[in-house]
């Protein structure tokens, strides 16, 4: 870039970025993993070591089939007995058989034995815990997700993970958690390729009722084909990244025009779709697609989520608002001066770096 194009384009980012910011939440205002109406007041409970809202709201999910909320929950109510379990261990007195807090003391086992060095160890001895836990759930598939992740920490081969998922979808064709389990599997950066897992993404999409969050598998892919590789391929390899085939950009691009497809069906600020928007404004970011990036940050409303912004061991937080604000720079810089800035839609030039 020339000296002169670099000035133009600092006077267009001066005159145009405030602007621009409008149609964002304040960095102030931005909520990371907001809790829903319903799993909040579990959680406030919890925190007093009261365990009753969290078994009445996984028994509500359990009995309702409410299956990709109940998976959250039990993903959430995990994270949070992670450093404060008192509440769990409670409910596991009171009820020692009770199938809710068994699956949320059996997510957070899978959890801490994820982070041991001893990973596929420490996950093979859960065997016990985690077999009866599936063959009893009856239609509920979050402990088959469960398995399934599992599955993939304890060095499962492709026939007995590929047994684990027919049963998975015997429960529950469409479940968004047993989906992206699968496609973590087949990605280059456990047992598969880039090629194997848009593959699978892309049936799978295409196979999803409209407005099903399955719809959003190929911008998955797309997240882990633009993932540095992990020195070595399969679990536990994470170091220094070692040198890989170049992503397949026309896939990446196409499972971005699904996410924003699916993205459109939702009410701007929703917070159903929060994590699946998050992680599309990152793909858009990645390609470039500053404009597009821009308004699918401003549809996430005040909703961050981790996902994927902690990848690779980040503040989630301050990297969503760091990379917000950059995509809003960068529509700045693209911005002529004498154009009135207006509705944020198309595209903003080229696709990518």
């Amino acid at each position: 870039m020339s000296f002169f194009r670099a000035l133009v384009g600092a006077v267009r980012a001066a005159r145009h970025a405030p602007r621009l910011a409008e149609g964002l939440t304040p960095d102030d205002d931005v909520l990371l993993d907001a809790p829903d109406g319903r799993l909040a007041p579990a959680l406030v409970a919890a925190a007093l070591g009261d365990p009753e809202p969290s078994a009445k709201l996984l028994a509500t999910t359990r009995d309702a089939g409410e299956w990709e909320d109940r998976d959250r929950y039990v993903r959430r109510l995990a994270t949070f007995a992670y450093s404060r379990g008192e509440w769990l261990d409670r409910w596991l007195e009171a009820a020692p058989r009770d199938p809710d807090a068994l699956l949320v003391s059996a997510q957070l086992a899978v959890g801490r034995a994820w982070e041991s060095p001893a990973r596929a160890e420490r996950l093979r001895e859960l065997d016990p815990l985690l077999r009866p836990l599936a063959e009893e759930s009856g239609r509920d598939p979050v402990p088959w997700r469960l398995a399934l992740d599992h599955a993939r920490g304890a060095h499962a081969g492709h026939a007995a993970f590929e047994g684990l998922w027919e049963r998975a979808l015997l429960r529950s064709p469409h479940h968004y958690g047993c989906h992206v389990a699968a496609l973590t599997y087949l990605s280059a950066r456990w047992y598969g390729s880039d090629r194997a897992a848009f593959d699978f993404a892309e049936q799978a999409a295409d196979d999803a009722a409209p407005g099903s969050l399955v719809r959003a598998l190929p911008v998955r892919a797309a997240h882990e084909a633009l993932r540095p590789p992990a020195a070595g391929r399969g679990p536990g390899a994470f170091g220094p990244p070692a040198a890989g085939p170049r992503p397949d950009t026309v896939r990446i691009d196409a499972a971005a025009d699904r996410g924003l497809a699916l993205s459109a069906a939702f009410g701007a600020g929703d917070p159903w779709p929060a994590e699946v928007r998050n992680l599309l404004a990152y793909v858009l970011v990645e390609r470039g697609r500053w404009e597009e990036a821009l308004a699918e940050f401003g549809r996430t409303g005040p909703y961050a989520t981790s996902f994927p912004w902690a990848v690779g061991g980040h503040d989630p937080l301050r990297r969503f608002l760091a990379t917000r604000d950059r995509a809003r720079t960068e529509v700045a810089r693209r911005t002529p001066l004498r154009e009135r800035v207006g509705t944020i839609s198309g595209r903003s030039g080229p696709r990518g770096h």
